[in-house]
């Protein structure tokens, strides 16, 4: 498993762990249509977003720009790179 695969496993275990009141999809690019990152969702009536890294990774500008375009439409967005970010990810959670 890659380096990011298992950042995403992490991601998604704690995603599991919220029951029914969270939806969530991880998109799969093919190279044409709308650019998502890697995690679209919705908790108790929250539009949430994730874009997740191997350790020392860094966001594209694409995903950056993707990212943006969420926040200014309201919604929450996480980069989750190694662990960090899992903690803010997991209080927003429980918020």
């Amino acid at each position: 498993m890659t380096p990011e695969g298992k950042v995403k496993n992490k991601i998604k275990k704690l995603l599991d762990s919220r029951g029914d009141y969270l939806y969530y999809y991880m998109s799969v690019p093919f190279g044409y249509g709308a650019t998502a990152v890697d995690f679209l969702g919705c908790y108790r009536g929250r539009f949430f977003a994730i874009e997740a890294k191997a350790p020392h990774g860094a966001l594209t500008a694409r995903q950056d720009m993707v990212l943006n375009q969420i926040r200014l439409a309201g919604g929450v967005t996480f980069v989750v790179v190694g662990d960090a970010g899992l903690d803010a990810l997991e209080a927003w959670l429980c918020s």
